[in-house]
């Protein structure tokens, strides 16, 4: 790292299906020791400027975090816009990421090494842009890159009813009226500041009817899996008692991937409940 020499691009590339079709591109174990090494000591400087209410990837917060604190707005407020990005990992412009990085970071070496990190991506699709899923710096680029748009949400819109999961957004409002007027700012913000595309697809609708947010279904008094997540527990489940049945995971494992696909499901309060208690007692 000194010497700014350490050869990047070894990977391993392979694609997941579940819960939808992504190209995965996992560094070998020298880089992922570098990308933690670099992230240990760049991760409190982007905690430091992120805002409270983003909640991928920072300690302390997560995806049950990001639900309760949806829930908490949806009972505060009468309406919600939902939106997320379109192709956001594969869209991620370098040019605006080294610019942003600029304005948080000065040590010249760090930002010479960032700058390779970045442009090592085996996936690229398009030159000049896209972040590898699978690194532990793409996961905290691409935190920070929508940051700003954070930023003009909650400071230039004033939305004071706001929840991001990396790409995945909510704003909260009185009236469907604000949340129009919103939406029509962030639509040309995002192209402009971001060189990004909302997914054609937004969607405003009042917070009684409910929300499809992380594989919840948020309501103002209640939270439940939505209906994907309860069929994806089944076919994890299902899938992890066959796995066991034909030898192929020992107690140990087939205890440790429920509990993974258990603690996914801890969001949704007790209706959930009763239903994950029913598969797992189907089960075994």
């Amino acid at each position: 790292m000194k010497s700014e020499t350490i050869p990047l691009g070894a990977a391993r590339q392979f694609t997941v299906l579940d819960p939808k079709e992504r190209l995965i591109t996992a560094p070998c174990f020298r880089e992922r020791v570098l990308h933690h090494a670099v992230i240990n000591v760049c991760e409190p400087v982007f905690e430091r400027w992120l805002i409270f209410d983003t909640y991928a990837c920072r300690r302390g917060k997560g995806r049950v975090a990001a639900v309760c604190r949806a829930a908490d707005f949806s009972r505060r407020y009468a309406f919600f816009l939902k939106m997320d990005i379109r192709k956001y990992f594969n869209s991620i412009s370098h040019e605006v990421l080294r610019m942003k990085l600029r304005r948080l970071f000065k040590d010249q070496r760090l930002l010479r090494l960032f700058d390779a990190i970045i442009a090592c991506n085996p996936a690229a699709s398009e030159v000049g842009r896209g972040l590898p899923i699978g690194s532990l710096t793409s996961q905290h680029f691409a935190n920070f890159y929508l940051g700003w748009l954070d930023r003009f949400v909650t400071e230039q819109l004033r939305a004071t009813g706001y929840v991001r999961y990396m790409d995945d957004m909510l704003i909260w409002r009185d009236s469907a009226r604000e949340l129009k007027a919103s939406l029509a700012a962030i639509t040309s913000w995002v192209p402009q500041e971001l060189r990004l595309t909302l997914k054609p697809t937004p969607y405003i609708n009042r917070t009684w009817l409910g929300v499809d947010f992380l594989g919840c279904r948020i309501f103002r008094r209640h939270v439940t899996l939505s209906r994907r997540s309860r069929r994806r527990f089944k076919q994890r489940i299902g899938a992890i008692e066959n796995d066991f049945a034909c030898g192929k995971n020992t107690e140990a494992e087939m205890q440790r991937r429920v509990d993974a696909v258990v603690a996914f499901s801890r969001a949704a309060d007790a209706r959930s409940w009763r239903f994950r208690s029913a598969v797992l007692k189907e089960s075994w």
